[in-house]
């Protein structure tokens, strides 16, 4: 080919990346490869292979854990853990850093090897997923060194075990390890059977960077080991896969004690208004859903046009399709490389092909006639409701829609189970800075899309999963406490066998949407006080009257769109008409518990009004650095509708220490109150209705917790169910969010000191984090 027709024709020449080394290094390693675990590589055990899904050729025989081989990595760690952790801040610092400076030392070797176990293009692997991988361990590094003087209540939770996927098997590793390491936690690690090699390669780097013998273990294999890992004695649990897979874990872990994170699937919108710049919107889109062959749990899988430019912006696209080249992964000038593996292929046939709605574009391009390639296909003409529109594909299919309005762009966008990530593209940033807030995504990007960093937390909502990776907000999932918790005290209800002394019933009905109501069942229990007497009568609430106040907190979402000034006079005027009645209170508390400590909880229970008021408009979120020219902005929202099961020991300030600070924050609270002592909490009624609280932001239920535990955890229209009653409802609460995979929050038997209650702790469980990627300039 001569120059002039190179000119004439503009196509890429080939540019393979050498696999040399990559090779060299599963030779020198025997080709077959055992666990790494203490500090050293086990011999290999019954294996299975490792391909290149591009050629389908065995790159390496991989060993299938055994139990005892779980057992022996989470051993090590276990007795690895103290010392790690008494080495302080410092010295996981310089740990870390070295291992960020290897990383960086290797960074080819780690590229390829990752291009040919995963099929992922080289230039991605390169260019973005090892730097990502490099910049969480210097990240964190620094994070280890600020532990003591930033995080000086904070200590290590100790064993973690850690489930990694196939579609970014390095950068999901350092995700994990990096942050645990950095506060003192040792790790049991389990790559993705598909993709173990980089982790075995990072094996190699621990022990070159000084990791003490047993800090990191890491064992392959199938789903099997995954669920050993999951059912082990370890502390923490950090799963990143599918949603499916994510509710068995959370069933499994129910009851238990370990601490979860679980990032999950997505069905991202990737929304485009009339005013967008639509070629660069365009080539968003290309990275959006073509990156990584669309194996990625954020890919901007859902396309959200705007009607005007429909037309004009699908056929931009496939032209840009057309164009799009696939081939081999380790060719740097390719653009979509092979899917993981042949089954991973054959789901995604199978999903496509059962399709029959919209109209389908397959790209015009060329194809390998060997090797699990997909190519790039969009199917418009969806309704929001069609299979494909909700179910996630992982693969390189876009599917699209049309709307017509913002309002309608933000329905549509939220009408999934899922809730990881969402873009945004318009000129006028002040349509986009209204949108991204409506969005229910745990990240947003405006006129972009896929950025991510250290510095700024990832993670969902809704059914794509909690917790999050990354930033001071990821820490709090390797951390607790450094105080030992109080032991648990259950008070019992008291007995007696009198009538009332004035011969009046009383008899205290339910508080739903802002009136009191009869409970469903038409049921009451008596309930006396210290010395037999009969001081009234309690509902005894039900699943239906669950649903009531369900209904009645979802009618107040008005709440959550607030100001944190008013949520915070609306609070401060709770204390002051609760000041005015507090001898009637302390004298209820102490007729029912006997004693003279009510006006102490009196007290205590209007600090706790007035600290949750004054945090209402100050827990603010960050302005992230992250490397881009723009920022990322850390907003914390409120998490939505939230079923407290307040404690038995602390029958007023237990019911405000918890609900107050969650509606500070816009959230709206369905209450059980203490279960022996509810009378304190429907004399709070009274408070409520003089004090402008809008009906539904708190509704009050009584009677026995175990009746209405497991209908709050099950509710899909619940977003998050704390418990400071009986622990036996623990593993009821967590086995039950499974429905919906919402947040719980239960204490594992330890008791509470009220009077010393960090309001801070409420904060947090109240809020999630959505970090909203802002890029600037022309």
């Amino acid at each position: 080919m001569s120059i002039s027709d190179i000119f004439d024709d503009m196509s890429y020449g080939e540019a393979t990346e050498s696999a040399a080394d990559a090779f060299a290094w599963i030779t020198d390693q025997g080709s077959r490869f055992g666990h790494f675990i203490d500090g050293a590589m086990t011999a290999p055990g019954e294996t299975f292979d490792s391909r290149n899904p591009a050629t389908g050729e065995v790159l390496a025989h991989l060993s299938q854990a055994t139990q005892a081989d779980v057992d022996a990595a989470v051993k090590a760690a276990r007795r690895a853990q103290p010392a790690w952790e008494k080495a302080g801040g410092a010295t996981r610092a310089r740990v870390l850093y070295a291992i960020a400076r290897l990383l960086q030392k290797h960074s080819r070797l780690f590229a390829t090897l990752e291009t040919l176990d995963n099929g992922k293009p080289i230039r991605e692997a390169r260019d973005i997923d090892v730097p990502l991988a490099q910049r969480h361990f210097y990240y964190h590094a620094g994070m280890a060194q600020l532990m003591a003087s930033e995080l000086p209540d904070a200590r290590a939770l100790g064993v973690c075990g850690q489930v990694i996927p196939w579609n970014f098997p390095l950068l999901m590793l350092a995700w994990k390890v990096a942050p645990a390491l950095a506060m003192g936690n040792t790790v049991v690690l389990k790559p993705a059977e598909y993709t173990s090699l980089t982790a075995l390669l990072f094996a190699d780097i621990c022990r070159q960077a000084g990791v003490p013998k047993g800090v990191v273990n890491i064992v392959t294999g199938d789903g099997a080991v995954g669920e050993m890992i999951v059912n082990a004695d370890v502390d923490k649990i950090a799963f990143t896969g599918s949603t499916a897979v994510g509710r068995r874990i959370r069933e499994a872990t129910a009851g238990s004690g370990k601490a979860l994170t679980l990032e999950l699937g997505g069905k991202s919108p990737y929304i485009v208004f009339d005013d967008a710049d639509i070629d660069s919107a365009v080539e968003g889109l290309v990275d959006a859903i073509w990156f990584n062959q669309g194996q990625v749990c954020c890919a901007g899988s859902r396309l959200l046009v705007h009607e005007p430019i429909a037309d004009l912006f699908h056929a931009k696209l496939r032209a840009r399709m057309d164009k799009l080249r696939v081939g081999s992964p380790l060719d740097k000038s390719i653009d979509v490389g092979a899917i993981v593996d042949p089954k991973q292929l054959d789901t995604i046939r199978a999903l496509v092909g059962a399709n029959t709605a919209g109209h389908t574009h397959v790209a015009a391009c060329d194809m390998p006639e060997t090797g699990s390639f997909y190519p790039p296909t969009l199917i418009t003409g969806l309704y929001p409701a069609d299979t494909l529109m909700q179910e996630e594909i992982f693969g390189p299919v876009l599917v699209s829609t049309t709307f017509r309005t913002p309002a309608e762009a933000v329905e549509i966008a939220n009408n999934t189970r899922y809730g990881l990530a969402a873009s945004v593209w318009s000129e006028n940033i002040n349509l986009a800075l209204d949108t991204a807030p409506k969005l229910a995504a745990g990240i947003v990007w405006i006129n972009g899309t896929n950025m991510m960093d250290a510095a700024a937390g990832f993670g969902g909502v809704r059914e794509s999963g909690f917790g999050r990776e990354g930033g001071w907000e990821g820490l709090a999932a390797y951390t607790k406490p450094k105080a030992t918790p109080r032991k648990l005290s259950q008070p019992g209800a008291m007995t007696g066998d009198g009538a009332p002394a004035d011969g009046i019933d009383r008899t205290a009905k339910l508080y739903i949407g802002g009136k009191q109501a009869r409970p469903d069942g038409g049921y009451s229990r008596p309930v006396w006080g210290k010395g037999g007497a009969l001081l009234g009568h309690a509902s005894l609430a039900n699943r239906k009257d669950v649903r009531n106040a369900v209904e009645a907190a979802h009618a107040a979402k008005g709440w959550s769109k607030t100001t944190g000034h008013l949520r915070a006079q609306i609070l401060y005027y709770l204390a002051e008409n609760l000041a005015v009645r507090g001898g009637e209170f302390a004298d209820r508390l102490n007729a029912m518990r006997g004693g003279k400590t009510g006006a102490r909880e009196v007290e205590a229970s209007l600090d706790a009004l007035f600290t949750a008021a004054a945090w209402a408009d100050k827990y603010d979120g960050q302005v992230h650095g992250v490397p881009i020219r723009g920022v990322a902005l850390a907003v914390k929202e409120p998490v939505g509708v939230i079923g407290v099961l307040c404690p038995a020991e602390a029958p007023l300030l237990g019911l405000i220490a918890t609900a107050a600070p969650a509606i500070a924050m816009g959230n709206r609270v369905i209450a059980h109150a203490s279960e022996p002592f509810p009378l304190a909490a429907t004399d709070f009624v009274q408070v409520l209705e003089t004090s402008d609280v809008p009906a539904g932001v708190l509704n009050i239920l009584t009677g026995a917790q175990a009746d209405t535990a497991d209908t709050l955890a099950r509710h899909m229209d619940v977003d998050a169910v704390w418990s400071f009653g009986d622990p036996s409802l623990d593993a009821v609460i967590e086995e039950g969010s499974a429905t919906n995979l919402k947040r719980s929050w239960v204490q594992n038997g330890a008791g509470v000191d009220w009077e010393k209650f960090d309001t801070r702790h409420v904060l947090q469980q109240a809020t999630e984090v959505k970090n909203i990627w802002i890029p600037y300039g022309e």
